[in-house]
């Protein structure tokens, strides 16, 4: 019984482990929030009291779930494991500048980049020039659904969609086409894989993540454009504002604190994204990126590793955390 109720709580794997790991946080949230509601009633209870009763369990959670695995990420991206996972010693810097060497990591570091500039641009882009065409038009609902349904796809359901478009694998003895070898051939282009070089590859699997994400762009923006008071517009409109000019000059900077909201989300995501590339991609080389690399030396034990690339994927998405942040707070010291 004791080693059950060991495994249930540091490594649950059967149903009834997890059942019961489920019952327990429940009853010890009621517990919590029980003797909180309960000490706030009382009479000259002492505020740090409270303080500690409302933001103690929030403190500890976030320790253990995320702070605590931040901490054993970065010492693990210093040591050396075997391949079978076991620790074998110190590894120093080796494990960061590995990937900064060889012809396969550098590649890899220039398809994220090519990641994080063209689909956040490109998605913001397409989001607000859709947002603002379909913007009080008659079938307002129905375009906007259209393009927010790929959002709502998961990325392995569209990357199998998609990997059909760009190259699909028929029979033996049939030729191997896809729709955009299709297309193509009608203008004699040769039909080929367009998949697995690069720079083909990579952009093509940026062009799915760019279908995904301009949907989520679009209902953000468009909302933001909604929320323009139409004073603005008017006042613009008097001082011989329109078309374009209205457009540009007037509601896209009053939109300005959204737009860097959605910017620096997409570009998180572009980050973190794996899904596409590893059922597009086929995990070449050619197609690599930081977040896949991650996943491939998590499979392979090289925790030191996946570790490291761990921590890049920190470092690199920081300076757009804290662009956000800094925007925002100009934008609330000119309101």
């Amino acid at each position: 019984m004791l080693d059950w109720l060991h495994d249930a709580f540091l490594e649950p794997s059967t149903a009834g482990q997890k059942i019961f790991i489920m019952i327990v946080a429940i009853a010890l949230f009621i517990l919590v929030v029980s003797v909180i509601l309960f000490l706030v009633d009382l009479p000259k209870v002492p505020n740090w009291l409270l303080v500690t009763g409302f933001l103690g369990p929030v403190l500890i959670v976030l320790g253990w779930g995320l702070v605590r695995p931040a901490i054993i990420t970065i010492y693990q991206s210093f040591r050396e494991y075997s391949s079978v996972g076991v620790d074998v010693g110190g590894a120093g810097l080796d494990n960061y500048t590995f990937f900064f060497t060889g012809t396969g990591n550098i590649q890899m570091l220039v398809n994220t980049l090519l990641w994080v500039l063209f689909v956040p641009v490109f998605s913001v882009v397409f989001g607000l020039v859709y947002a603002a065409l379909v913007d009080r038009t008659r079938f307002e609902s129905a375009a906007k659904a259209l393009i927010f349904l790929p959002t709502a796809i998961s990325m392995v359901a569209a990357s199998i969609a998609w990997k059909y478009v760009y190259y699909n694998p028929a029979p033996i003895g049939k030729p191997q086409v896809g729709l955009l070898n299709a297309l193509l051939s009608l203008v004699g282009v040769p039909a080929q894989n367009w998949l697995i070089k690069f720079p083909t590859g990579t952009m093509a699997l940026i062009a799915v993540m760019i279908w995904i994400q301009a949907g989520f762009a679009m209902t953000i923006l468009s909302a933001a454009l909604k929320a323009v008071p139409d004073d603005i517009i008017e006042a613009a409109r008097i001082d011989g504002a329109t078309g374009p000019r209205l457009f540009f000059s007037v509601m896209v900077p009053s939109i300005r604190p959204t737009l860097v909201v959605v910017f620096s989300t997409v570009a998180i995501t572009s980050l973190k994204a794996f899904d596409i590339v590893n059922v597009m991609g086929g995990n070449l080389p050619a197609n690599n990126v930081i977040a896949n690399a991650f996943r491939q030396q998590q499979v392979n034990f090289a925790y030191g590793k996946a570790g490291a690339l761990a921590v890049l994927i920190f470092i690199a998405v920081m300076p757009v955390i804290i662009y956000n942040v800094v925007q925002m707070r100009k934008s609330e010291a000119i309101r």
